[in-house]
């Protein structure tokens, strides 16, 4: 997918990404620095070698399945890539918040030649600041500690590691320095529903401050990749690159996304429960064009791929009329049911098909990857 970037006035078009319950309790990604950088990285020929080999293990490659409508209503799958990384052992990960909107799953894999996959859920975010926080279930991670962008200089090296254009053999490594410090620029997103919209036609636009810019090359898939200084401390979160300029590219600041990491981490979103279905009220012109038995519900126009509801059996014309033995009137019913339920509960659904037949299809509910809330 693609944004445009509006630095001030002018346009010009960006490149970016877009496209969990806590386990033990590790010492907080702001306060853990010191004790992450202990061991100093030793002097070296390569100095850039030597930060990449302390923080690659601590980089993911972030792909997310993303179900949503094409302009005519139609409901359409289709996968992002970008990039992330591990701030504490236990499976708490930071990306772009424009990397994981609208996923209906999101896959960590790890920097390994064989790489781990994890299933992993959104527990913070400030979209406002393109930042989310992930979480897998998993411990003994590699960690990257968070350094202080406020501290950055002019002409200073940095380093920005992410799985650019998702090409096969890994992340991509490139180097540059510190071009600018506190940039403002604003970025097209399709995928943000509450943005104020600009131009014409009018989009959507994202306005990001406190950004650093670098002539590091930043490319599809860097999104939400670490930019490190030369102790492989992250200094920025790399967001996107310039298309049609040379060597510029663009990364949030760290010191602007702590307050949002300390929160994800205190305080984690709690988990929902995902049926993996898109729905509509059934109104009387749907009734008769679909030659529904039943005038009220929510019909499905789609399921998404391996969500629970198509594994079960669910499929798209039927019309779900309750759940767990609550009656379903409308989409926003079946909403609220859904989120009173824990995730990996096994509750009847009953649907009635077009041609009239009901039938009760047992379902278990799998754990939403982004919450309701969230965009």
């Amino acid at each position: 997918m693609r944004r445009l970037l509006v630095p001030l006035v002018l346009l010009a078009v960006l490149a970016s990404a877009c496209s969990v319950k806590l386990g033990d309790q590790a010492d907080s990604a702001t306060t853990r620095g010191a004790e992450s950088l202990s061991s100093p990285i030793p002097h070296s020929k390569e100095p850039v070698a030597a930060v990449v080999n302390r923080v690659l293990p601590a980089t993911v490659n972030v792909t997310t399945d993303i179900f949503s409508a094409d302009q005519f209503g139609n409901p359409q799958e289709g996968q992002g890539v970008g990039t992330g990384f591990i701030v504490r052992s236990d499976g708490v990960i930071v990306t772009n918040c424009h990397v994981v909107e609208g996923a209906s799953k999101i896959t960590v894999f790890s920097s390994d030649k064989d790489p781990a996959e994890y299933d992993a859920r959104l527990i913070g975010a400030d979209c406002l600041h393109d930042l989310a926080v992930l979480k897998i279930d998993e411990t003994g991670l590699p960690t990257v500690a968070l350094g202080n962008s406020g501290d950055l200089a002019l002409g200073q090296r940095v380093v920005a590691i992410g799985y650019a254009l998702a090409l096969d053999g890994g992340p991509t490594v490139t180097t540059g320095i510190v071009s600018s410090l506190d940039r403002t620029i604003q970025a097209q997103d399709q995928g943000c529903e509450t943005c104020p919209k600009k131009g014409n036609p009018p989009v959507p636009v994202r306005t990001y401050s406190d950004v650093i810019q670098t002539d590091a090359a930043i490319n599809h898939g860097n999104s939400g990749g670490p930019l490190v200084d030369m102790q492989g401390r992250v200094v920025g979160i790399n967001s996107a690159g310039d298309d049609q300029a040379e060597n510029i590219g663009f990364a949030i600041a760290i010191d602007s996304a702590k307050d949002t990491i300390a929160k994800a981490e205190q305080s984690p979103l709690a988990p929902t429960a995902y049926l993996g279905v898109s729905t509509q009220p059934v109104t009387g012109d749907l009734a008769l064009q679909q030659e529904l038995s039943v005038d009220q519900g929510a019909y499905v126009s789609a399921t998404t791929n391996d969500g629970p509801a198509a594994a079960a059996g669910i499929v798209e014309g039927d019309v779900i009329v309750a759940v767990d033995g609550r009656t379903v009137n409308s989409p926003d019913d079946l909403g609220s049911i859904l989120d009173s339920i824990r995730p990996d509960t096994a509750v009847p659904v009953e649907v009635v098909s077009p041609s009239g037949e009901q039938r009760t299809i047992q379902v278990t509910l799998a754990e939403r990857p982004l919450p309701v809330d969230i965009p």
